[in-house]
């Protein structure tokens, strides 16, 4: 799925992540969401490598990826050491500067990297998402009920790791098929893959965790970003899909023009899983924001 990508394997902030490398020119880093891993990507990659050295890593918890022990406060998987370790691997692949195309948990990380690391971000795309805080300062029925998981995965440590693990199918289709397009986006290569990263010891504890900073750590961090008015100053894209629940339950554009300071976006026809429901049209949509000089 990766034709002439590099799987490599970097230590980095005190982790080991595991990533594709491919193509040539300035750098492009790509952030997964979850349940899936840099596979996301592999029906647009080849195109982007056309243009831009791409990175496309598993984030720490997810994929071949180090998977980090649950920590005191969840500190370990706290956005900022998400983003921290895809900034030391730019650094480490020889990029001090670079763009990102983020999807879903992905853009999460994308979303703390542009606030700490703005000298180090040229522009960024965001698919999919709302603000975290606003996301949950702003949860009604129709959201909690068609992001479930985002209040199944933050329990108390064993339960949803123990039912994750019992049926890592089950829990995989369920996230992935309940959305508007079902099954259909994915591959059975790519399925496969999927499935196979969850299975891995440790998966399940890296999800929770994952949710469990984002309901606790790192809405501190965004609050203290809010009251000192710290803000993106990145050039920002942020495209959503029509079919899903950010534009029904959200305002996206007006939630990304009060945390940043440069933005603009639209919806897409498609659900959630942009980059594997209608690649070429996000191809058609990125690559001019990401080649504006």
């Amino acid at each position: 799925m990766f034709t002439d990508f590099e799987e490599r394997d970097y230590t980095v902030n005190g982790v080991r992540i595991h990533c594709r490398v491919g193509g040539s020119g300035p750098g492009l880093l790509l952030l997964h969401g979850h349940p899936q891993t840099h596979v996301i990507w592999h029906k647009v990659v080849g195109a982007l490598a056309s243009h831009f050295t791409v990175v496309a890593p598993d984030l720490r918890g997810y994929g071949d990826s180090e998977k980090p022990l649950a920590s005191e406060g969840h500190l370990a998987h706290s956005k900022r050491e998400m983003a921290l370790d895809q900034v030391e691997l730019m650094r480490e692949l020889g990029f001090s500067y670079f763009s990102v195309l983020a999807h879903d948990r992905g853009a999460r990380v994308a979303h703390r990297m542009a606030l700490d690391h703005p000298g180090l971000v040229k522009r960024m795309i965001l698919l999919d998402i709302a603000p975290t805080l606003a996301m949950y300062e702003q949860t009604n029925l129709a959201f909690a009920s068609a992001y479930w998981h985002w209040f199944f995965l933050i329990r108390p440590a064993p339960l949803p790791e123990k039912l994750i693990e019992a049926d890592p199918e089950l829990f995989l289709r369920s996230c992935m098929g309940s959305r508007s397009a079902g099954m259909t986006p994915f591959t059975d290569g790519a399925f496969a893959e999927y499935l196979r990263c969850l299975r891995l010891p440790g998966t399940a504890t890296g999800i929770c965790e994952d949710y469990r900073a984002s309901a606790s750590i790192d809405l501190e961090y965004d609050r203290l970003d809010r009251e000192a008015g710290n803000k993106i100053k990145v050039p920002l894209l942020v495209m959503w899909g029509d079919q899903g629940i950010i534009g029904r339950c959200f305002d996206p554009l007006k939630e990304w023009r009060s945390v940043a300071t440069d933005v603009k976006g639209h919806a897409l026809p498609s659900g959630h899983y942009i980059a594997e429901e209608i690649p070429e049209l996000l191809l058609e949509e990125s690559l001019p924001f990401l080649l504006e000089v």
